[in-house]
């Protein structure tokens, strides 16, 4: 006999901006996030820039809400884990964890989170005025026992490990890509299974004189780099694999998703567009709109609009100061007048 019990975690960012000025709205005032849903239920964070009671005013509080059940009991055993994101060390810390009972009722199920605001203000948890507030929530479900069958471990699948060491070891190669005077062995099988363009390139109406020898065009080597990486292992490297720094990262991806969209590689461009939503700034948001206008990324357009319209006084000026800023001055113009709400 076997007893085990089934967990369910997911996690939710909710980046604070203007810190100082939230700070005086009063004890008991809170700024609502968005909803999200994890367990199947929707919840949402409450932040309390002055404290949730008067007991706690010199408390930084995070308040968990669960919003609604969706037609499911409330789950027996529920925690939650707020941290900030430190800057000194790019990691989550000054963590606080709290239990929600399983025993309340109503309908709406509330716990609080306490954050000593002077260490937190004192250290490099708030850094251009910006907090940026990480919840996790784990949801563990009824233990249940089961008859324990004997059973032959059957080992994870290593096909995505091992089409992924096809490029380095260069076996069975026969097309070689050349990119700025950068070599790039490949199969063809690989390719024109993964993308259309490819396959018209190799066997179709594309096809090039030489088969076994292509020159890219208008495409950096480190972007055809990304490119190849992904067509055999159907992911991106991961961010602990340091190839680019922050600034690189944003410029690679960029151009990633023009080759995704060049080779009409679907998935990959829904990767380029999430990873480029979350890293937007004052910096890339107008290139990376002028981009989403030109290739009609309509999720990567609203995330940018977003941005903009709930933007300070002193970011508007950083976007209007940015490098991309004139290459889609007018969108910028259009939408800063109205064309879309604007943060409360």
């Amino acid at each position: 006999m076997t007893c085990t019990a089934e967990s369910e975690q997911g996690e939710h960012w909710f980046k604070i901006s203007d810190y100082s000025i939230h700070r005086g709205m009063g004890v008991g005032c809170y700024i609502e996030s968005s909803w999200f849903t994890i367990g199947g239920h929707y919840w949402r964070l409450h932040y309390y820039p002055d404290g949730y009671s008067e007991d706690g005013k010199g408390d930084m509080v995070v308040g968990l809400e669960l919003m609604e059940l969706c037609g499911k009991e409330f789950p027996s055993r529920v925690s939650s884990t707020i941290s900030l994101f430190y800057w000194a060390t790019k990691r989550f810390s000054l963590s606080s964890s709290v239990a929600m009972s399983a025993n309340l009722r109503d309908l709406s199920h509330f716990v609080t989170h306490n954050i000593n605001r002077g260490k937190m203000e004192a250290s490099e948890y708030i850094v251009d005025d910006r907090l940026t507030i990480k919840c996790i929530v784990t949801i563990i479900k009824e233990p249940y026992v089961f008859e324990a069958e004997a059973q032959v471990p059957v080992p994870p699948s290593e096909i995505t490990d091992q089409l992924g060491k096809l490029p380095e070891a260069k076996e069975g190669a026969d097309v070689t890509f050349e990119v700025q005077g950068e070599e790039f062995p490949a199969h063809k099988l690989v390719l024109v299974v993964r993308s259309p363009v490819f396959k018209a390139m190799l066997y179709g109406p594309m096809m090039e004189k030489d088969s076994s020898r292509i020159v890219i065009a208008n495409m950096q080597p480190v972007v055809f780099k990304f490119l190849l990486y992904f067509i055999y292992n159907d992911s991106l490297p991961d961010d602990d694999d340091d190839l680019l720094d922050g600034d690189d990262k944003k410029k690679v991806t960029r151009h990633l998703l023009v080759a995704a969209d060049r080779y009409g590689m679907e998935r990959l461009k829904l990767m380029c567009e999430i990873i480029l939503c979350k890293h937007l700034d004052a910096e890339s948001v107008a290139t990376t709109l002028a981009l989403a206008n030109q290739h009609t990324r309509s999720g990567l357009q609203d995330a940018c609009i977003r941005f903009i319209a709930s933007s300070s006084t002193k970011m508007l000026d950083d976007v209007v100061a940015s490098g991309g800023y004139k290459s889609s001055q007018k969108n910028l113009f259009r939408y800063h007048n109205g064309d879309v709400g604007k943060s409360k």
